[in-house]
């Protein structure tokens, strides 16, 4: 079965909650979702049915192997995507919001290679301050010459 957005972001929210105890109740995740009780206990039963949690009705949720694994993808991609917004210099809330929205809409193919290009603005970014010195250093050694 193939998540839907819905499913993505249900899956996500248990992901990142379950991280610290390994299981999540049905309540933690409707709050972080701000979304209704019963809207979470379906979505549990789907993502059940997917292989993605364990789940017992009126029971805690608890992601399986493969729902540990996608949900740490997905929790990849929205940060790659979070981070792009950021480097393009917007907002941070607006980023939060923004990612969420576009990391349903984006192939894995390409956050992955968002992600790739975002390592190389960041290590370039790292290395500016030392080609600044470098050149500083080169123009002093310039200036020097008789």
């Amino acid at each position: 079965m193939t998540l839907t957005p819905v499913m993505e972001d249900h899956l996500k929210q248990i992901y990142r909650l379950s991280r610290t105890t390994g299981c999540v109740r049905v309540s933690e995740v409707a709050e972080a979702l701000s979304v209704h009780l019963s809207t979470v206990s379906k979505m549990a039963l789907k993502l059940r049915e997917s292989g993605y949690v364990i789940y017992e009705k009126y029971g805690q949720i608890a992601p399986t192997y493969a729902g540990l694994r996608m949900g740490k993808q997905l929790l990849g991609k929205h940060g790659t995507l979070v981070r792009l917004l950021r480097h393009a210099g917007v907002p941070e809330e607006l980023a939060l919001r923004e990612a969420e929205r576009l990391e349903h809409h984006i192939s894995w193919e390409s956050a992955s290679r968002l992600e790739a290009l975002l390592g190389m603005m960041e290590e370039s970014a790292s290395l500016e301050p030392l080609r600044k010195a470098e050149n500083d250093h080169r123009e002093k050694l310039n200036r020097a010459k008789p």
